[in-house]
């Protein structure tokens, strides 16, 4: 299994928090520092030049990592994270299924993104149990499983992008 991270920002509700809870299955590991990043892991930030594709799994051996925080607080944060020393990738078009964002292109829970990421890296168990733990887990599935499917099988960014391009 490949080693997740959340980097919690802590500004969003605790109680629905999808990183925290998954940090109390031991699914994830929990921090609060930008610094505690693993160097040249798979980052995941939506501000990022390139989009995510199967072949960054080389990447994630190092660990994936999630950034934690409100998106009507996001912009300060990913432009502070861009220094870091990580493989910043953006996921390609996908539709929330969490109950805040329900319907949202792009705008995913921390979960939903880890999911994504494991999804097309070739990591589906790993996602089904990451999904799992939340009850509206399996309309995610239902709302994004052939756009993960076809993303899981392109050979490249560029590829992702024309896969996106026919949904945007």
């Amino acid at each position: 299994m490949l080693k997740l991270y959340a980097y919690n920002i802590r500004q969003c509700d605790p109680k629905r928090c999808t990183a925290r809870k998954l940090a109390r299955f031991h699914l994830v590991t929990e921090f609060g520092y930008a610094r505690r990043i693993p160097r040249g892991s798979l980052l995941l930030n939506p501000t990022a030049e390139r989009v995510l594709s199967a072949g960054d799994k080389k990447f994630a051996a190092r660990g994936i990592t999630v950034i934690d925080c409100s998106w009507k607080k996001s912009d300060d944060i990913f432009l502070k994270i861009e220094k870091i020393r990580a493989e910043h990738r953006a996921l390609p078009y996908l539709v929330a299924s969490n109950p805040i964002n329900f319907g949202k292109p792009f705008i995913l829970s921390s979960v939903e993104a880890l999911a994504a990421t494991l999804y097309i890296l070739g990591e589906g168990e790993h996602a089904a149990l990451l999904l799992g733990k939340f009850k509206w887990g399996d309309t995610f599935w239902k709302l994004n499983r052939d756009l993960l499917d076809r993303y899981s099988e392109a050979e490249g960014s560029e590829e992702v992008l024309g896969i996106q391009a026919e949904y945007i």
